[in-house]
């Protein structure tokens, strides 16, 4: 897929169409509403907690989104995002980190996760990123088995990578070179 203009990307997932968008930073209200759901929703899938973005004022949310973040929409409702944050210094700048992944569950299976991936992927290859990184949860395996079918393998495991409650969550490392 050539990207015509690397904020919006159109993927027909299924026979309603879905849209795959790079937020702007005057679409806080779109990232406020998609990322506080996927934190209420599936509190053990991400190191941050709800409180600990609920609060936050406009700018901040706003400064999030200087690294991209991708978000699918299926009839102009937010239905999912992958987020993008690519390593500062030169040496590692050919390194990015995928954040904030989440699908609402009623969207599961249907290949908006993938086609987020690709637009992620696609945009980290317009910015010379060769190597694609994720840490997920142990406790995913459904999460592990997805980006081990998008090409990921597991390089190393951080025991106690987080803590839920008091219980260390042991978190799997993965990576994917990008075709570029």
């Amino acid at each position: 897929m050539t990207l015509r203009n690397l904020s919006e990307v159109n993927v027909s997932t299924n026979k309603e169409g879905v849209l795959i968008k790079r937020l702007s930073a005057d679409e806080i209200d779109v990232f406020r509403s998609i990322r506080l759901e996927a934190l209420s929703r599936e509190p053990s899938s991400f190191a941050s907690r709800f409180e600990d973005w609920a609060y936050l004022p406009d700018e901040e949310w706003r400064q999030r989104l200087n690294n991209p973040v991708f978000v699918a929409f299926l009839n102009d409702q937010p239905v999912g995002m992958m987020g993008i944050l690519r390593q500062r210094p030169s040496k590692m700048a050919h390194r990015a980190t995928l954040i904030g992944v989440y699908v609402r569950k009623s969207q599961r299976g249907t290949g908006i996760a993938a086609n987020l991936l690709k637009a992620i992927a696609d945009y980290a290859t317009s910015v010379r990123v060769l190597q694609l990184e994720l840490a997920v949860s142990v406790e995913n395996p459904a999460a592990m088995r997805f980006y081990q079918r998008q090409g990921f393998a597991e390089v190393g495991r951080i025991p106690g990578g987080f803590l839920d409650d008091g219980k260390e969550i042991e978190e799997v490392i993965m990576m994917r070179r990008l075709n570029g």
